[in-house]
């Protein structure tokens, strides 16, 4: 489990077949999950400036894999105890989104994603997202794209600075509303009838 707060920006040294390999000053160990613009991914191999990891044909296939040159967001999954201070992320990529427009408001920048109309059920107004691992608040939700708005230390310390019209992102939508909408999709007919207090008990379980 990740919070979607970049704890760095590392360097990519090489990505060669499925095996993309890091340049960073967090000290990771065989095994460790490590959350790379988004995706959970496993550690492979150990250098003395970085690690390795393995993306299999699946991550490939539903990854914005262009990202994955020069730099990339890196989250090491949470240990029990650690400070949580984002909001539940899985690193379970859902989408691939495209940047629609980016508006530089003076004091912030309002920025708008594309993505398949059948995701937009997963994306509540003021609920929460993650873009290439970032954890974000969605402000609004339109048929087929949604609005962002990124503060300045955000756009200059992630990849949102590099973002322009038509870059493709990582998208992780909200866990909860994926849960609760995958469970009403699944109900019997005996219990179509799901109320909002329905809904709220589940949502408390996870």
């Amino acid at each position: 489990m990740f919070t979607g707060l970049i704890r760095e920006m590392a360097t990519v040294k090489s990505f060669s077949g499925s095996v993309l390999s890091i340049k960073s000053k967090h000290k990771a160990k065989l095994g460790d999950s490590i959350a790379i613009n988004g995706a959970c991914l496993s550690v492979v191999k150990l250098f003395n400036d970085g690690f390795s990891v393995e993306l299999s044909p699946e991550s490939q296939k539903h990854l914005a894999l262009e990202n994955f040159k020069n730099e990339v967001h890196i989250e090491p999954a949470m240990m029990m105890g650690d400070r949580f201070e984002g909001h539940i992320v899985q690193g379970h990529i859902d989408a691939i989104g495209i940047i629609k427009d980016i508006k530089n408001n003076g004091n912030s920048f309002d920025v708008f994603v594309t993505v398949d109309k059948k995701f937009i059920p997963y994306i509540v107004p003021k609920g929460s997202i993650t873009i290439d691992g970032v954890s974000l608040t969605v402000n609004d939700v339109n048929s087929d794209n949604f609005r962002l708005t990124i503060i300045p230390i955000t756009m200059k310390e992630t990849l949102f600075k590099k973002y322009r019209k038509g870059s493709k992102v990582n998208i992780e939508t909200d866990m909860f509303a994926r849960y609760v909408s995958h469970i009403i999709s699944h109900q019997s007919k005996a219990t179509q009838n799901l109320t909002w207090d329905d809904v709220d008990s589940i949502s408390a379980k996870y």
